[in-house]
């Protein structure tokens, strides 16, 4: 019996609908990297993109536990000398909170370039209306 191996001609993408709204936001990354790699279908095949597109909503009400709020910190360098910024996850939250999601689910993607692609299908959104209708997302209760 041989392996089967995926090839991009015979990929069929389905669309996702996530609902963030009082969920953990490293669990819920955990499920939105697994369906964007494509770990959730039988035809898994580690070298292709063979992932769905998810939409996330509500990523404003996505909870942390415990204080990782004020304890957690986002940092980005400018490049300049001495331009290292630091950003509380309650201040990123106030904020863009889209980000936060999107930060979570690329540290667990593939890292190059098949983890940059899959991280393209990723879309967040920080209230409950995303402009994805003509897709026909499924909704999904993780």
């Amino acid at each position: 019996m041989k392996t089967y191996m995926q090839k991009n001609e015979t990929i069929t993408r389905k669309w996702y609908v996530i609902d963030a709204a009082g969920m953990t936001v490293g669990r819920m990354a955990t499920r939105i990297a697994m369906i964007l790699n494509g770990k959730n279908k039988p035809i898994f095949t580690p070298h292709v993109d063979c992932g769905d597109n998810v939409i996330v909503i509500n990523a404003e009400k996505a909870v942390f536990t415990k204080d990782k709020l004020d304890k957690k910190k986002y940092y980005r360098h400018s490049g300049y000398a001495g331009g290292l910024t630091t950003t509380t996850a309650r201040q990123m939250q106030a904020t863009y909170p889209e980000r936060i999601i999107e930060f979570a689910v690329k540290g667990m993607l593939p890292k190059g370039p098949l983890g940059r692609k899959m991280n393209k299908k990723l879309f967040v959104y920080a209230g409950s209306e995303h402009p994805h209708q003509a897709q026909q997302p499924e909704l999904i209760e993780l």
